[in-house]
């Protein structure tokens, strides 16, 4: 099978495939023992900034199941160091940023820095997954959407209900355009540069665009994602556009740009592509709290969004958002197994 006819691929392109493919977000950490080892005697930077470890992680999910892509283990929140934002992963409290972007002013303190050294080590982890990775598995890049990252940036860490980030978008507008356009070649370049280093597929995780009404988005966020999606069309590979909440923003994230649209438990298949139209491959969508349903629910659960997705050419079978850490990895192992035997064609 040559690199660029496994089958993941093959899918994105909405391609005939013997079976639906499988990959899942966050497949590589915290619900794996091999993870939980080299977590007692590295922090989570340490491993993402070591190309060797990173490599290791994001083999072992592959190693242990039979996936169809690999994702390289890394995390959203790296690239923030070259615009000079510094932060950190509290202990049970996730990321930190330690100093909120939170007026004009501050926005104007950011930089575009150097992606392209600053983050080599994810370029040279990429390279080394490569070169031990199965030509017929995909190896997925990634990056976060700008408003995601502004997002973090501005609220210095998660939040319910995003109060700072939509104040600073309504109150200063022209910070907001500042922020957003940083954050947007920052990300292209970084990008770019995993694709150039071996990544054959690339997803851009919007993971809190759901929180926006959809003139919103369309006004104060859809420019900055479809300047990435355009500028990295010319490399030829399949662009993931992942977002979650977002049943009321499909059709805007679609125009936005990507080849795959990314679609959670919240809105069926059926009416996703009802909405988006058939030719437009779809990945998802079970509910990550599935995985540690009882077999019985699990596999009912498995079988609706199989018959969602009805054998459709373009469907990449995956969750809704990332493996949850409780999660029994036998359970993992046997959600593979059944797309590939239910899929079989």
């Amino acid at each position: 099978m040559m690199k660029n006819d496994c089958r993941l691929l093959k899918a994105c392109r909405g391609e005939e495939v013997d079976c639906t493919p499988v990959w899942f977000m966050r497949q590589a950490g915290r619900y794996m023992q091999e993870y939980r080892k080299l977590r007692e005697k590295y922090t989570l930077v340490e491993i993402c900034t070591n190309p060797e470890l990173a490599k290791e992680v994001t083999l072992q999910p592959i190693r242990r199941f039979d996936l169809d892509a690999a994702i390289i283990f890394s995390d959203i929140l790296l690239p923030l160091t070259s615009m000079g934002v510094s932060f950190e992963f509290a202990q049970g409290e996730g990321p930190v940023i330690h100093r909120p972007v939170r007026s004009p002013e501050d926005a104007e303190k950011l930089h575009l820095g150097d992606p392209e050294k600053d983050l080599a080590f994810v370029f040279e982890a990429i390279r080394l997954v490569r070169t031990e990775l199965d030509p017929k598995i995909a190896l997925i890049g990634f990056a976060g959407a700008p408003f995601t990252i502004a997002s973090y940036v501005i609220e210095g860490g998660y939040s319910r209900n995003f109060l700072h980030t939509k104040l600073l978008m309504y109150t200063y507008p022209d910070a907001w355009r500042r922020l957003m356009e940083t954050i947007c070649e920052v990300m292209t370049r970084y990008l770019a540069g995993q694709i150039e280093a071996g990544a054959q597929a690339i997803q851009l995780f919007d993971s809190w665009v759901g929180c926006l009404e959809p003139e919103d988005y369309r006004r104060c966020v859809m420019p900055y994602s479809r300047k990435i999606f355009e500028r990295l069309k010319e490399h030829s590979i399949p662009l993931i556009h992942f977002g979650t909440g977002t049943a009321t923003l499909l059709e805007l994230m679609k125009e936005a740009g990507g080849t795959v649209i990314g679609v959670d438990w919240r809105i069926s298949l059926k009416e996703a592509w009802h909405r988006l139209g058939n030719e437009t491959p779809l990945q998802g969508n079970l509910d990550p709290v599935a995985l540690l349903a009882p077999r019985n629910y699990l596999e009912e659960k498995v079988d609706q969004v199989l018959e969602q997705g009805d054998g459709h050419p373009g469907h990449i079978f995956n969750l809704g958002h990332g493996i949850l850490p409780q999660t029994p990895t036998e359970n993992v192992e046997a959600v593979v197994q059944w797309v590939h035997a239910k899929t079989k064609r």
